[in-house]
């Protein structure tokens, strides 16, 4: 069964950090078929900034990461998000994280702050990290 999700960002950036762990093995299944993702203008330009900051400019260069992102854009569902739940987490830069994974109707958030996004349970959004979703995912 394909699933629906969203990627947060601290997922991205671990998984070009190191080729050992879930958050590669997740990003490195973009476009198999495995599952479908959202983004929106907020999380993509976040990526970007995150990406630009935290990894290493001897390994990545602007244009692998622009690179990266131009890929992630072209292969992602673009979603409009419209902010009629803020504030709603506990960490208000999570809630365009929520606000997306609303509008998308996507079934789960992949994150390693599960805790920050406890709230979004209650609206019927499973919280996973990168090992429990391929895990149930059977992969």
């Amino acid at each position: 069964m394909k699933c629906f999700i969203v990627i947060d960002t601290n997922v991205v950036l671990s998984s070009l950090q190191s080729k050992n762990g879930k958050s590669f093995a997740l990003i490195s299944k973009i476009g198999s078929g495995l599952f479908d993702f959202a983004i929106s203008v907020p999380l993509i330009l976040e990526y970007e900034a995150i990406l630009n900051n935290h990894l290493d400019t001897n390994i990545f260069s602007d244009s692998d990461i622009e690179d990266f992102i131009d890929y992630i854009c072209s292969v992602g569902i673009k979603t409009k998000i419209f902010y009629l739940w803020k504030p709603y987490l506990r960490d208000p830069f999570d809630d365009h994280v929520l606000e997306l994974a609303i509008n998308a109707e996507a079934e789960t958030i992949v994150t390693f702050n599960k805790k920050d996004f406890r709230e979004a349970e209650t609206l019927g959004i499973k919280i996973e990290t990168p090992k429990e979703f391929l895990e149930e995912m059977e992969v």
